[in-house]
């Protein structure tokens, strides 16, 4: 009896099946705000938009506004969108990735480093009409930059390149390079400092460090960084749109344009079929983008 009731006294406790019932629903109950809110303004409005691509006003089932997507001249616009996304992207991805590297080697707690990711946070978010106005003031058709360079250089700056293609690259330049800045400095941040001390133990230089070592873990984290700012410019709208107010040359404008038609009552499952598209394009560079991430997981710790 003795044995029996020292081993009934040490035995490990298990938690009664109603207790973990109990737990379990309560963890259920606090991720329901969570599935709530990406079930109210994710999920709900991609289904309302991919039945609109495939309705007509009346609610009828329609492939007009599908057809009229593979165009010619829509077709132009989404090369058009692409083409403004990998520009701003790579110029980003680039620029970014250069001064991340800068702040990497600055010491984490410095007070540069703390100000300069801070000052990056706000100019990552820094877009849209305040963007646009701001660009106008300096390199409008009477901006302070396009004044200075006639009245001092003599050189006339193009009275509609912010409405063009090369301005709008710079424009949203402005909040790539930060942008890139904060989503790769995690990685450079997970280089470990005994990977190159590794290297150089066993001959190796800095050319062997970053081709054999350091490029290969950071390959995918800078890719799937691209595809982000990627992702980010070919859903951009309200900077274009201040910038340019009589052409649709990108997808986001070309929505707007089917949706403010009075003329053609008909454009609506246009627009839809037009979101569509953008949904399409969006998610599979958000896919490629998790799987790199994924990847780069396994050794920077990202």
């Amino acid at each position: 009896m003795t044995a029996l009731s020292d081993a009934s006294v040490h035995a490990p406790k298990q938690g009664s099946p109603a207790r973990v019932s109990r737990g379990r629903r309560s963890a259920w109950i606090g991720s329901v705000p969570f599935f709530l809110y990406t079930g109210i303004f994710l999920l709900l409005p991609t289904l309302l938009v991919v039945i609109g691509a495939f309705r007509d006003r009346e609610g009828n089932f329609s492939l007009a506004g599908i057809h009229l997507v593979f165009s010619q001249q829509t077709l132009q616009i989404f090369w058009t969108t692409a083409l403004l996304s990998f520009m701003t992207a790579a110029i980003g991805a680039v620029v970014g990735a250069l001064a991340s590297y800068a702040l990497a080697t600055s010491p984490e707690g410095s007070v540069l480093r703390r100000v300069y990711t801070a000052l990056c946070s706000v100019l990552a978010q820094f877009g849209g009409v305040m963007l646009a106005f701001a660009f106008i003031a300096l390199i409008g058709r009477n901006g302070t930059f396009t004044r200075l360079m006639r009245d001092v250089f003599e050189t006339q700056v193009p009275g509609g390149f912010l409405s063009s293609l090369p301005g709008l690259v710079l424009v949203y330049c402005y909040f790539q390079i930060p942008l890139m800045v904060i989503v790769f400095l995690p990685a450079l941040d997970g280089l470990r400092p005994q990977w190159r001390e590794a290297n150089e133990s066993f001959g190796g230089g800095t050319w062997t460090y970053w081709t054999k070592i350091a490029g290969p873990l950071l390959a995918p984290s800078f890719f799937g960084s691209f595809l982000l700012l990627f992702a980010n410019a070919f859903s951009a709208y309200a900077t274009a749109a201040a910038l340019i107010s009589q052409q649709n040359i990108i997808v986001p404008m070309a929505i707007e344009g089917a949706l403010r038609n009075e003329n053609n009552p008909g454009m609506d499952s246009y627009a839809q079929a037009l979101a569509l598209g953008m949904i399409v394009v969006v998610a599979i560079v958000m896919i490629a983008y998790a799987l790199l991430q994924k990847r780069t997981s396994r050794w920077l710790g990202a």
